[in-house]
Parts: structure tokens; sequence; C-alpha cells
């Protein structure tokens, strides 16, 4: 009798079920609270191109050419759109191989606004990668100000993005090459490279890319004693400070969930970009004897660089540590590559974006630890066998990200040339390559 009743309830709870609607299996998978973040971070993400960084970079170089700087990241953004939808979200998260991902979702084939990628549309997805794949060849932007042709900017931004950008997301957050590390050793078998939201997809391969070009591309004249100072400090605050508020998008809008992780994201990120902003001014204060503006602004992007690869990983020591590190590193770096390398990476993209980034992957490998306040690494992987991990993918990007970037950069000279001419160069480019003026004083 007491089987019988068990079954008796068993069937009847399998029909109760069974009348059940669909939809409510249906919210089981698709969760609107993080729909709803996701779209709100993807907002933020584009709002720290435009208008952030444009004001940051826009800020930096000289009135006669503010102008054309915004205009090359706003260029930039509807270009890289395009490039995202036709290939290059295919390439970065198709199925493919360890290398790329195929063409299997060029132009989003097979995309629907029934298709999820995990508690999202794919849609949606689709849409905030899109908005990392706009800020990563502008950042590069401030390593050619004032000297190059237009033309030149989106060319290689297009091939840059296809060639380098696309295939360097696949092997990190699409599952291909450095998601496995199991073929440089035996004992990283399994082991994914630890990059949250960019410090190697984004802030290194740019970093690479703007040091090849600004080597390449050669100085801008009266580099390094006569060059004026930033023609409008308080503009570049202003970018710096849609940048920050931009970043808790990028952050953590990459937990790609409304839940804690996110938070946790958000506060490592403003108490990184906050400790770093604090030790720069302090160093320009004991090394000049004043604090500037465009020092603690500087600062900031540095410390919000850094902790990118590891806010989903560390807490908020490591975010203190993360932020020191990377206010006092990325200042010293700023005058080895101007003064020692004797390169005009005119707006310091290596110096904050390259070494923030390589910085923060590094660092990952200790402070993501559970005894430093980390969410914990990999079950039976030690801190040393991390770091080798995380040194392994910094070395495979920085070796593609250079080597791709020197040959798409001698394409687009052999196609468009680079730079322009040194009579467009001292009137300015506002004026030479888009016939306005920033200022009509």
């Amino acid at each position: 009798m007491r089987k019988l009743a068990i079954s008796s309830v068993t069937i009847f709870l399998i029909s109760l079920i069974s009348l059940m609607p669909s939809e409510a299996f249906a919210a089981d998978k698709l969760s609107g609270g993080d729909t709803a973040w996701i779209i709100t971070a993807t907002a933020l993400v584009l709002f720290m191109t435009m208008p952030g960084l444009a004001l940051f970079y826009g800020g930096l170089v000289r009135s006669k050419n503010v102008l054309s700087v915004l205009m090359q990241c706003f260029t930039i953004c509807c270009m890289a759109s395009i490039v995202w939808l036709v290939v290059g979200y295919s390439i970065a998260f198709g199925g493919g191989n360890a290398w790329w991902g195929g063409l299997s979702k060029a132009f989003l084939a097979g995309v629907t606004t029934e298709t999820l990628s995990g508690s999202i549309p794919e849609d949606v997805f689709f849409m905030f990668q899109m908005t990392f794949a706009i800020i990563t060849p502008a950042l590069v932007v401030g390593a050619y100000v004032e000297r190059i042709k237009f033309g030149a900017v989106i060319l290689f931004s297009a091939l840059w993005l296809i060639f380098v950008y696309a295939p360097s997301t696949h092997w990190i957050w699409g599952g291909g090459l450095l998601a496995d590390l199991g073929w440089a050793s035996d004992a990283l078998k399994g082991y994914a490279t630890m990059d949250f939201a960019g410090g190697l997809v984004v802030h290194t391969n740019a970093a690479v890319a703007a040091i090849i070009i600004a080597k390449v591309l050669g100085a801008r004249r009266g580099f390094p004693n006569d060059l004026r100072p930033p023609h409008n400090p308080g503009l570049v605050m202003i970018g710096a400070a849609m940048l920050w508020v931009g970043w808790y998008g990028f952050n953590a809008g990459s937990a790609l969930a409304a839940d804690g992780s996110a938070g946790m994201a958000m506060t490592v990120t403003h108490i990184s970009a906050s400790a770093a902003c604090l030790t720069w001014i302090l160093i320009e204060y004991i090394k000049f004897g004043k604090p500037s503006l465009v020092g603690i602004a500087t600062g900031a992007i540095a410390g919000l660089a850094t902790i990118t690869p590891g806010s989903g990983f560390v807490g908020p020591v490591g975010a203190l540590v993360y932020g020191v590190a990377s206010g006092a590193i990325c200042f010293y770096m700023i005058n080895v590559v101007k003064s020692k390398w004797n390169i005009d990476d005119s707006l310091d993209v290596f110096a904050v974006h390259g070494v923030g980034g390589i910085l923060g992957i590094l660092l990952t490998a200790f402070f993501a630890d559970v005894s430093l306040g980390g969410n914990g690494l990999p079950e039976g992987v030690t801190m040393g066998t991390a770091f080798l991990g995380q040194l392994i993918a910094v070395i495979v990007t920085v070796v593609w990200a250079g080597v791709a970037s020197f040959i798409l950069l001698k394409i687009t000279q052999a196609v468009i040339g680079l730079r322009v001419s040194a009579d467009d160069e001292t009137e300015g480019l506002d004026i030479t390559s888009h016939g306005e003026r920033s200022y009509d004083l």
C-alpha cells in the first residue's frame, strides 16, 4: 500500500508539472535581471569610447588637432560595429577551433531573439562584446595622434580588429588557445587564462599595436622637448571621469550576470582607481612639488586598466595593491618609453594600458588566491602554476599582437600611406584633414 501511495503521488506531481506553461521553464534559462544589467553595461561601455575616451584624448592634444581625435574615435566606433557584425563576432565566439571561431556566425547567422548565451539573449551578448571591440582599437589612437592620415586609421583599425583582436578574444574568452594551457605544460592542463575583462584582450593588444605604430610612424615634430602641454586639462578630467563610470559596465558587466560577482568587480574597480590616483599625485608632489589634474586623471586610467583582468577574481585588499602598484609603475614607465626608448607614444598608451594590463594579469596569479582575499584559484592550482600560466598567456599575446600589427601596418602603408605631410602636421589635422576648427578664436 505504501509503494502504491508513493507511486500515486509521483504520477500526480508529474501530471501537475506537465500542465504548467512552458514559459515557467524558459524563465529558469533566461534571466530578466541579468539581461537588464548587461543591456545597461553595454551602454556604459559604449559611453567609455563616445564620448569618454574621445574627450580624454582630445584634451591631451594641441588645440589644432582635437577634432581629428574626436573624428578618429567616432569613425572607429562605426567601423568596428560593422566589422563585428560581418566577421568579428564569429571569429571571436564561433565554434571553430583553438585558433579562430570560424565564420558560422558571420552576419549573426543563426542568432534570433530566442537564441541564448547563458542567461541572456545572444544578441545582447553580441552587443556587449561589440563595445569592447569598439574601444580596443580606439585606445590605439593615443599612439599616433597629430600626424597620421585619417584613411590609414580606418584601414589599419579594420584589419587589426579582424586579424588581431578577434582571434585573441577567441583564444581567451571563446574557448580557444589560451582557455586551456595544457599544450604548454602538463601542470597547466585545464588551466584557463584569468583575464576577467580584458587585461590581455583589450589593454595589452592595444598597447602593443600602439608601440609598434609609434615606432614605425615616427615622432611628432618637436618631440620630445618642443611640444606644448595638453591644451585642455579640464577636458582630460571630464573624459577620465566618463571612462571611470563606464568602467563599471566594462568590469562588472563581464560577470554576465546581476550577482555578487558583478558587485565585487565594481567594488575592486573603484578601489584600484582611487588608490592609483592618490599614488600618482603623491609621486608628482614629491618629484615636482605640485600635483596635476592631468596626472590624477592618468592615474585613474592606470588603476582601472590594471584591475581589469583581476576584477572578477580578487578582493578589496588585492585591489588596493593593484592601485598602488599601477600608480607607481605606470608613472615610471611613461618616462622609460619617451626618454629611454625615445618612442613618441604620444598619449602613453603602452605605459598606461600595456604595462597596467600585463601587471594586472600577473598579479592575479597571486591575489586571486583565498589567502590573499581573492575568490580562489582553480582546484589544484598553486600561485606558482597560475603565474606560469598567466606569463605564457602574456608572451603569446604580445608576440602575436606585435608581429601581426607590424604586418598590417606595412600593408596599410603600402595601400594608403601613413603620415601626413610636414605642412599638414604643422597646420594641424583639424583643418587639413577635416576642414574644421575646434576653436573659432
